[in-house]
């Protein structure tokens, strides 16, 4: 899975090519998150995932996700995920994956949730 990136204002913003993120996609994706997140440090800089491209996720994505987090946290840094569809929103919302990560409307709302 690709995954198209830009830096502005200290924050990466990076879009996963969709649509899937699930068994066949789940480890590519972890691959390509895995060098932008480890520039997720305290005082380094912020992520913000745009899955405006993403319309499904599975345990597995959701899976890598988790682990994502995880680390950023370990590092202190900086994440949050904007522009859920609406099967994805559902799906973070009873797998309560919004507890896991700030979630926003726009990747605008999301720069400023991590600034």
């Amino acid at each position: 899975m690709n995954i198209n990136a830009k830096l502005e204002k200290n924050t990466f913003i990076l879009v996963p090519q969709g649509p899937r993120i699930d068994h066949d996609s789940a480890d590519a994706f972890s691959t390509a998150l895995k060098p932008y997140l480890n520039e997720c440090q305290q005082n380094g800089k912020a992520v913000v995932l745009d899955f405006s491209e993403i319309d499904y996720i599975s345990s597995v994505g959701l899976r890598a996700l988790m682990l994502a987090a995880r680390q950023v946290k370990a590092q202190n840094g900086r994440i949050a995920i904007a522009s859920l569809s609406p099967v994805v929103k559902e799906v973070f919302e009873i797998s309560r994956f919004n507890m896991v990560y700030k979630v926003f409307d726009n990747v605008e709302q999301a720069m400023a949730g991590v600034s």
